[in-house]
C-alpha cells in the first residue's frame, strides 16, 4: 500500500467516523451550530455588520437602535460591528492554538509510549514538568514581558502552557495499545515506526485527538481574552477580548454602554460552550461508560 493511498483510507475513515458520531449525540449538535454560526461571522462579517468597527464618527454611548443595534462606545464606534468583526481573531486564537497545542501533545505523549525506555522517561519528565506549573500565572508574566508582542507572542505562550495535560492523556492510551495484535502484525510484516503511528495507532485513537484539540481550543478562548482584558494582548487588535479592555477602561457599564462589556462576555461563553459540548460528546463517543443510559423501547 503506497503512502497516498494509506492517507486517503485514513481520512476516508475517520471522516465518516466522525461524522457519524456528530449527527448521532445532541451535545455535539448544538456544539457543531454554534461553532458553524460562528464562523460564519468570522468568515463573512461584511454581511452581517456594514459599520466600519473602528470608525469614530457616531454619537458617543448612544443607546440601542435601528441604525446601532447594540449601541456606540464612548469613542463613537459601532459596538455591532465590534462584536462581529472580533469574531474572526477571537476564533483564529482559538483554533490554532488548540491545532498547535494538540500536534504537540501527540508528538511528545505518542512519540513516548511507543518508544518506550530513555525516551519515555525524558518525555515523561518534560511532561510532568508543565504540568505541574501553574498555567494561567505563567501565562501572565510571559506575555507582559514580551507586551505587545501581537497575536504570535499569544499563540505561543498559550500553546507552550497548553499542550502537556493532552500529552499525558495520549501516552496513556497509546501504552494500552503498544502490545496489541495488530500492531505487532504491523512489527512483523517490516513496517516502519512512523507508518505504525500514523496508519495503525492514531486512527484507533481519533475520538481522543478531537476531544484533546476542543478542550485545548476551550482554554485558548478563555485563557486569550482573559489576558485581552487585563491588557497582555494587542490592544489595536479587533477581538472580544479588546472590546472588554477598552469597555472596562471607559467603565462602559457606568458611562450608558453596558452592551459594550455584556455582548462579548456573551460571545465568548457561547464559542467556549460550542467547543465544551463538542468535547464532551466525544468523551461519551470515545467512552461508552460516558454515554447515558436510554429507556428500552416496549
Amino acid at each position: 500500500m503506497s503512502l497516498r493511498e494509506g492517507l486517503d483510507r485514513l481520512m476516508t475513515g475517520t471522516s465518516g467516523n466522525l461524522a457519524r458520531a456528530v449527527a448521532g449525540n445532541k451535545k455535539a449538535l448544538t456544539g457543531l451550530t454554534l461553532l458553524l454560526i460562528f464562523a460564519f461571522m468570522a468568515i463573512f462579517p461584511g454581511l452581517l455588520a456594514h459599520d466600519n468597527p473602528n470608525a469614530e464618527i457616531y454619537p458617543r454611548s448612544a443607546a440601542p437602535s435601528a441604525s446601532h443595534l447594540l449601541g456606540t462606545t464612548s469613542y463613537g464606534q459601532d459596538i455591532f460591528s465590534q462584536w462581529v468583526f472580533g469574531t474572526r481573531e477571537s476564533l483564529f486564537l482559538a483554533i490554532v492554538v488548540g491545532g498547535l497545542a494538540t500536534v504537540l501533545s501527540v508528538l511528545i505523549g505518542v512519540t513516548a509510549a511507543y518508544r518506550g525506555g530513555v525516551v519515555d522517561v525524558a518525555l515523561s519528565l518534560f511532561t510532568d514538568v508543565f504540568l505541574v506549573i501553574p498555567a494561567f500565572p505563567l501565562v501572565v508574566v510571559i506575555a507582559a514581558y514580551s507586551k505587545n508582542g501581537g497575536n504570535s507572542i499569544l499563540i505561543a505562550v498559550l500553546v507552550v502552557t497548553g499542550w502537556s495535560y493532552g500529552a499525558r492523556q495520549l501516552r496513556s492510551q497509546a501504552l494500552s495499545l503498544r502490545n496489541r495484535d495488530f500492531l505487532a502484525a504491523a512489527r512483523v510484516r517490516g513496517e516502519r515506526q512512523w507508518r505504525i503511528i500514523v496508519f495503525e495507532i492514531l486512527p484507533t485513537m481519533t475520538s481522543l485527538i478531537v476531544a484533546n484539540f476542543l478542550g485545548a481550543a476551550v482554554y485558548a478562548v478563555l485563557a486569550a481574552a482573559g489576558l485581552q482584558f487585563i491588557g497582555l494582548g494587542n490592544p489595536d487588535g479587533m477581538s472580544w477580548g479588546t472590546m472588554l479592555f477598552w469597555a472596562e477602561n471607559n467603565e462602559a457599564l457606568q458611562a450608558g454602554s453596558p452592551l459594550w462589556a455584556i455582548m462579548p462576555g456573551i460571545a465568548i461563553a457561547a464559542l467556549g460552550g460550542a467547543f465544551a459540548l463538542l468535547n464532551y460528546a466525544f468523551d461519551e463517543i470515545g467512552n461508552p461508560s460516558l454515554r447515558p443510559v436510554r429507556r428500552a423501547r416496549g
